[in-house]
């Protein structure tokens, strides 16, 4: 039963699409499937955040003036124009997950304790609305 919830935890940590099924297929609680994905969702948030920045700087020597980030990314500047850090942080994490998230952030130079609480907010909603979905999609069969 442990190795389940962590092996649901462990996926969650990289792919919540990939956690709340293989919860479903180990025969798990609900409850107990909403909470192993949040814990690592949460987790790989916050790894993501906290290796970002070295990450970045790893990759980036030098570091690009805000005219060649712009150049260089015009669709991304154009989201983050329009929705900004809430959107990032909570759309963001629902959509293609947190650490893809953070790593456009951090991309952007967005204040990562900022983008960290929205995408917090966000691996929440996800983890509670395919839980949910999930539950109720068993019920049918």
């Amino acid at each position: 039963m442990f190795l389940k919830i962590l092996t649901v935890a462990g996926l969650a940590t990289f792919e919540i699409y990939a956690a709340i099924p293989a919860g479903f297929a180990f025969g798990l609680s609900p409850w107990i499937i909403f909470f192993a994905s949040l814990a690592g969702g949460l987790a790989g948030a916050i790894v993501a955040a906290f290796f970002g920045d070295k990450i970045r700087a790893f990759f980036h020597k030098k570091k690009p003036t805000k005219n060649e980030e712009t150049k260089k990314h015009p669709v991304i500047t154009k989201l983050w124009n329009k929705y900004g850090i809430i959107g990032l942080g909570v759309l963001g994490s629902i959509t293609v997950g947190a650490p893809i998230s953070i790593a456009v952030g951090t991309g952007l130079n967005v204040n990562l304790k900022k983008l960290l609480l929205w995408c917090c907010l966000g691996v929440l909603i996800r983890c509670s609305l395919f839980t949910v979905i999930g539950y109720y999609g068993m019920q049918l069969v």
